[in-house]
């Protein structure tokens, strides 16, 4: 018993907007002592917590919360407890998942020690959503927030580009921006494949459009970056450098306990980092010479015809720790796209990123599309 995924694929900008804003309203931060905490029936307790104080008047922070799959990872990771052990508890056994989990808040080891708690709460005071437990280091960045700034910084860039789509997991928001107007003829990169989806050619719409990938976590899943990203014209194929990335971590000084409320100064200080970092993403990566870069590192790797397509596409699978599912989606990408080249398997994992259902997996195959060629040239040429 865990609670319900967050999980939005392929939203436009106004959906994510209504979600996040439904989400804010309920948020509640607070930094507890472990002495606050305790586990029971796979529910986390907060008892003793300072009551909230806003214009509505003085609302209790104590409650329920049903702790999400990623707030037991985090509970995992702070008491030393193995991951995989707590979520088989959670699904076979709670007495025991509660045993554990109270032990070690209330072993010597812990006395003293405060973590944050990002939860949701619910309109009518039934149980809500624990979504994270954290360092009381963490300092939150929340993904309206982020948003919100990430469009106001592209707009103070100056570059004319949409949003393309959003994607929102348990662990990471994403945001994908796409800019026609900056685009390279990618011809040789594309003069074989044909788009799985439409099968439109890739001699007629040769195009690579410049774009952006930005992301962040709420959670403790990795800091809010900004990483170029390039889309095909015949495919909507996206392929994203990480390596490449304008990154703001989530840390701050240590916080005191209670329920936490930023500052408006203090936010505002945070949010203007971010927006000078999507300023600088904007006007280094959207440009035709960072997609003619990109398209030239693809185009040397991606000529090499593969005589055993599947044996290529197992060994990358393997290399890169793809489930047979997709593997298998891979494949019948491959065979859609009909380029029987070392790009064909770029394009039909990259192609599958689409039909991933997990946001979270669907960014990390594109960003793994370089790595693919790589991994494609060395097992096709190997001797």
């Amino acid at each position: 018993m865990t609670a319900p995924s967050t999980l939005t694929r392929h939203a436009n900008l106004n959906d994510l907007v209504q979600i996040l804003r439904g989400e804010h309203a309920r948020k509640l931060d607070v930094v507890v002592p472990v002495s606050q905490l305790r586990a029971e029936s796979g529910r986390l307790v907060l008892v003793g917590a300072d009551a909230e104080i806003t214009e509505d008047g003085v609302t209790t922070t104590d409650g329920i919360y049903l702790p999400t799959a990623i707030c037991d990872d985090g509970l995992a990771d702070k008491f030393g407890i193995p991951p995989g052990y707590l979520a088989r508890l959670r699904n076979k056994n709670l007495t025991s998942y509660d045993q554990n989990v109270n032990g070690w808040l209330t072993h010597e080891d812990y006395a003293g020690k405060n973590y944050l708690v990002r939860c949701l709460r619910n309109d009518d005071q039934t149980v809500g959503v624990a979504r994270a437990f954290l360092s009381d280091s963490y300092k939150p960045i929340d993904n309206l927030d982020v948003l919100m700034t990430i469009l106001e910084g592209v707009q103070a860039a100056g570059v004319d580009c949409d949003v393309e789509s959003c994607d929102l997991s348990d662990r990471r928001m994403y945001i994908r921006i796409r800019a026609e107007g900056i685009a390279v003829n990618a011809l040789e990169l594309v003069k074989n494949y044909r788009s799985p989806f439409s099968g439109k050619s890739g001699k007629d719409l040769p195009m690579v459009f410049a774009g952006l990938e930005a992301s962040n976590s709420e959670v403790g899943h990795g800091a809010f970056s900004i990483a170029p990203r390039v889309i095909l014209q015949v495919c909507d194929n996206g392929a994203v450098s990480r390596a490449d990335a304008i990154r703001s971590q989530h840390l701050g000084g240590k916080l005191e306990p209670g329920q936490i409320v930023w500052s408006d100064e203090t936010q505002a200080k945070n949010l203007e980092l971010i927006k000078s970092k999507t300023v600088d993403a904007v006007r280094q990566f959207l440009s035709p010479e960072w997609v003619q870069k990109t398209v030239d590192e693809m185009s040397a790797q991606a000529g090499i015809e593969i005589n055993k397509p599947e044996d290529v596409i197992k060994h990358v699978a393997t290399k890169l720790r793809y489930s047979e599912a997709q593997q298998d989606d891979i494949l019948s990408m491959f065979i859609k796209g009909a380029d029987p080249t070392t790009g064909g398997v770029m394009q039909a994992v990259t192609a599958s990123a689409q039909n991933q259902t997990n946001a979270d997996t669907a960014a990390d195959m594109e960003a793994d599309a370089l790595r693919v060629l790589s991994l494609a040239v060395a097992y096709a040429t190997r001797s």
